[in-house]
């Protein structure tokens, strides 16, 4: 075990460590080493970010996907999912809504929708902007082509969120259809990165076929790319999926992950997920505790929560936004942290 507080001690001074190193901790760690890890986590956020948790709006406006990932509720062949898409009024409103709440970061996240256009997802950043020019804008839409990116970036988006999922092409492919690659994924996070985006990567613990070597891995591709946010959170099997039958990724794994991304990226945005809060009833108190600062209350309309279930069991689907924040602000303030009115942007 002693080897394991010495990885850490490493892993904290050269924000590094090898393949082999990163895969003893996540093999060998204990509730002892995860203390002393998120001890370490927490006072590097701290030192950057302070005792203050980000709050994201999130805007979940379309549950159509072209594509076929077999983990994914939205699926293109979940036959039963009831699909909706949001005109750019409905968003708009749910901008104004979360303006008035003190959001001052709005996520528009959704499938690989192909009736979205560039040039409509370049209205509504455009509208967005233009209305509240200092909230932040990012998009959570999926692969796209370099020129799309840019559009995006022109009209003002600020941040994009694409997870890896894994950085392991063969567990890539066990994960998602012919057609989907770990290189094309790759190289939309680099034109991201290169255009200007502040970039979020990430992936799911406990994932199908998943072994501590794949997390080294990503931990590793993180490293290596340097994002401005990463989003870990468990695999939730869902029921209309290929993997309806498959284990659910642990909270005690979740947590390690995310005590060793802040201290590979120190600067990191890092969320406490929903999908956190799904698995455990303290699971995003228990994220902040581990070294994450955001946090991601949905400001979608309370009518299409319930379809956009990309896992089984999602929580706050029925909440209203303003009852969200006060309950998340409530949970923060118990562990001694405190949700704020800002943009939230990469300290560097």
């Amino acid at each position: 075990m002693s080897r394991i507080f010495e990885l850490i001690d490493k892993l904290e001074k050269d924000r590094i460590l090898l393949k082999e190193e990163f895969s003893e901790i996540i093999s060998g760690h204990t509730s002892e080493t995860d203390e002393y890890l998120f001890a370490k986590a927490r006072t590097v956020r701290e030192r950057v970010y302070g005792k203050d948790v980000y709050i994201r709006g999130l805007i979940e406006f379309t549950n159509y996907c072209k594509n076929d990932c077999l983990y994914c509720g939205i699926r293109r062949s979940a036959k039963n999912a009831e699909r909706y898409r949001l005109t750019e009024e409905q968003i708009m409103d749910c901008c104004e809504m979360g303006y008035g709440l003190g959001f001052r970061t709005f996520v528009l996240q959704g499938g690989e929708d192909g009736f979205y256009t560039d040039d409509k997802i370049v209205s509504i950043v455009s509208r967005i902007k233009a209305k509240y020019p200092d909230c932040a804008v990012t998009l959570s839409i999926g692969e796209k082509s370099r020129d799309s990116y840019e559009k995006f970036r022109k009209a003002g988006a600020d941040r994009y969120l694409l997870r890896h999922e894994t950085a392991n092409p063969e567990h890539y492919g066990k994960l998602h259809p012919k057609g989907l690659t770990l290189e094309n994924r790759m190289r939309c996070l680099s034109d991201l990165k290169e255009l200007g985006f502040q970039t979020g990567c990430g992936f799911m613990v406990g994932s199908p076929y998943q072994t501590a070597e794949n997390l080294a891995e990503d931990l590793l591709y993180i490293s290596k790319l340097q994002p401005q946010m990463v989003g870990i959170g468990p695999f939730i099997p869902h029921h209309d999926t290929p993997f309806a039958n498959e284990k659910a990724g642990t909270l005690e794994t979740v947590l390690l992950m995310l005590g060793l991304t802040r201290l590979v990226v120190p600067n990191v945005l890092l969320p406490a997920t929903t999908a956190l809060g799904t698995i455990h009833p303290k699971g995003r108190e228990k994220g902040i505790l581990a070294g994450a600062n955001v946090v991601m209350p949905n400001l979608s309309p309370s009518d299409v929560r319930k379809k956009y279930l990309l896992y089984d069991n999602k929580i706050c689907t029925g909440d209203e936004a303003a009852e969200c924040i006060a309950c998340l602000g409530r949970r923060m303030e118990s562990i001694g942290y405190r949700l704020v009115s800002d943009r939230g942007d990469f300290k560097e």
